[in-house]
């Protein structure tokens, strides 16, 4: 998927099409002290094995891509609904 790094699209705050500049989402580090993280840190130590199978299978064909857009007048971010590519780059 190409996708070109400044788009015109709909603005909620401006309430206008307006000029975006498009950006992906990057993932954040996984909090430590989330409670899933928790139970597993508490299962996997001592002695035994690992909890759960290991997967099975390939790897999904597609990625999900987020994309983040700011408008350039009021420098408000706003999420798109994540999209489904095998690549995704910028147009130059």
């Amino acid at each position: 998927m190409k996708l070109p790094r400044k788009i015109s699209t709909y603005c909620p705050k401006c309430k206008a099409h307006t000029k975006h500049e498009v950006e992906r989402v990057k993932k954040k580090k996984a909090s430590e002290l989330a409670w899933g993280q928790r139970r597993f840190r508490r299962v996997t130590s001592g002695y035994g094995g690992f909890p759960r199978p290991k997967p099975e299978g390939r790897e999904k064909p597609t990625r999900k891509v987020w994309l983040r857009m700011r408008c350039e007048k009021c420098k408000k971010a706003h999420q798109s609904p994540c999209i489904r590519a095998k690549k995704f780059e910028y147009l130059e």
